[in-house]
């Protein structure tokens, strides 16, 4: 009678498909976490977008940009990642508090809105600025206007002739030490390079532009 042998996979071949799928996890996994952060960004410009339309309206019926949330109605969905402000250097006590089942608002309206804290119980109610983000230069949309000075937030100039507004977003998306910074406004913007975003000429007014990308810095 032949005898037949049944042939299996050696510990080399085993090893080196198990060294294949290393590196391809290795490429992969980084790649797909990225391509998640980038998802959770359109967060931050589709409400930034919001803000920039409900100012507009606001201006178009009051001759003035809105301070307060309230005015302009912008109220962005619960389990927000990003905290939203309208003006710079607020305290969260100034903001719609998104860290109870129920929003707190303060008394005599909000000028920002939180993180949701209540869905992601590690974020900050407001994420610090970033240290060196790009630096933001303005051009006014139309002759006269006064620029903001400030890519935070807030009304400048005197209106109805003279005025612009700014807003941005702040929040982490990978619970890493780098946040994700974008901003807004009624005016054209350039940023320059910085530490953790590219270079961005003239970003139409009520676009989002980046000043700290949280998906290209992990590191500081």
């Amino acid at each position: 009678m032949i005898k037949r042998f049944k042939k299996g996979f050696t510990l080399v071949e085993l090893m080196i498909v198990v060294a294949i799928i290393g590196i391809l996890a290795a490429i992969a996994i980084p790649n797909f976490i990225r391509f998640q952060a980038r998802s959770k960004q359109a967060e931050a410009k589709t409400n930034l977008k919001a803000i920039f339309t409900g100012q507009k309206s606001f201006y178009a019926e009051k001759d003035r940009y809105a301070g307060f949330n309230g005015e302009i109605g912008f109220a962005p969905e619960r389990g927000n990642r990003y905290g939203y402000t309208l003006a710079a250097g607020v305290a969260a006590a100034a903001c719609e508090d998104r860290s109870t089942a129920t929003p707190v608002f303060p008394a005599g309206g909000a000028t920002c809105v939180t993180s949701d804290l209540y869905r992601y119980p590690s974020a900050a109610l407001l994420e610090a600025i970033p240290g060196a983000p790009g630096v933001t230069a303005w051009a006014a949309a139309s002759t006269g206007v006064t620029v903001p000075t400030a890519a935070e937030g807030g009304n400048f100039g005197v209106c109805p002739a003279t005025c612009s507004f700014q807003a941005s977003a702040r929040g982490n998306l990978d619970n890493d030490p780098a946040i994700d910074y974008q901003s807004v406004s009624s005016e054209f913007m350039t940023i320059a390079v910085g530490a953790c975003n590219e270079q961005q000429d003239n970003v139409q007014p009520g676009a989002s532009a980046q000043l700290y990308n949280d998906v290209s810095c992990d590191t500081n």
